[in-house]
């Protein structure tokens, strides 16, 4: 089998990597690295094509990383917004405090 092949790989595992291709297109990266991103991320996810011969075949999903890309990134928000959330959370401890 040559190196790239995606014969020992379902239907489903084919949507899922064109599915995230797509998010990664629309995100501005290029087709070709958009490719190779959506299969490494379904190969994590699946470990493998799931079909007779493929590495992954009998073994457990794990869908985290399907799920990193829509982690909020506490660097991206301002100072001003976390002083803000401090200062409601303090209120709010302080609320909850006296029940």
């Amino acid at each position: 089998m040559p190196r790239g092949d995606k014969s020992k790989y379902t239907d489903k595992q084919q949507r899922e990597a064109e599915h995230i291709e797509t998010g990664y297109e629309n995100r501005g990266v290029p087709e070709k690295e958009a490719a190779r991103r959506a299969w490494a991320t379904v190969n994590k996810m699946t470990h493998g094509g799931k079909k007779p011969g493929g590495s992954g075949r009998g073994k457990a999903e794990d869908h985290s990383p399907a799920q990193k890309s829509g982690k909020i990134d506490s660097s991206h928000i301002s100072h001003a917004a976390h002083v803000t959330a401090g200062k409601k959370t303090a209120r709010t401890r302080k609320e909850h405090a006296g029940k």
